[in-house]
């Protein structure tokens, strides 16, 4: 396992975008980092740049005004990222399916490495998601 790798399973730092999620799933996200659910025990961290990420956590269904900057910040990030979809708008575009600003779903646009799904999905699940991808790394 190369030396990227291994930093990357030991500390991921996640960075998280809402693409037109209601906020939901934005609230459980921040929940994990609550101490109830800690998630930084597993050396997860919220980072305030995309450029410093090895995690990409999007929240909601593409709308036409967050297509290119989603697509910008996938370009922006560091290579290898993983890419981690949170709750069922952001899946299949849930409840917002038909809106007229909707484009479609992540998967339509960027390669998804895990879904999570739920509305919202559980601290529990977003937890277990994220470790899940990094479990996959080796």
């Amino acid at each position: 396992m190369s030396i990227t790798l291994k930093a990357l399973k030991k500390s991921p730092w996640v960075f998280h975008v809402n693409t037109g999620a209601c906020n939901n799933c934005d609230i459980e996200i921040l929940d994990c980092l609550t101490p109830r659910f800690d998630i930084e025990r597993f050396g997860i961290v919220l980072v305030g740049s995309i450029r410093h990420a090895d995690v990409l956590l999007i929240s909601g269904p593409v709308t036409k005004n967050t297509l290119p900057r989603l697509i910008r910040l996938y370009e922006q990030a560091p290579k290898p990222i993983k890419v981690i979809v949170v709750g069922a708008c952001g899946c299949s575009c849930g409840i917002f399916r038909d809106g007229y600003n909707i484009v479609g779903p992540v998967d339509k646009y960027l390669p998804v490495d895990a879904y999570v799904p739920g509305c919202p999905p559980k601290p529990e699940a977003i937890i277990a998601g994220v470790v899940k991808v990094l479990n996959t790394l080796g």
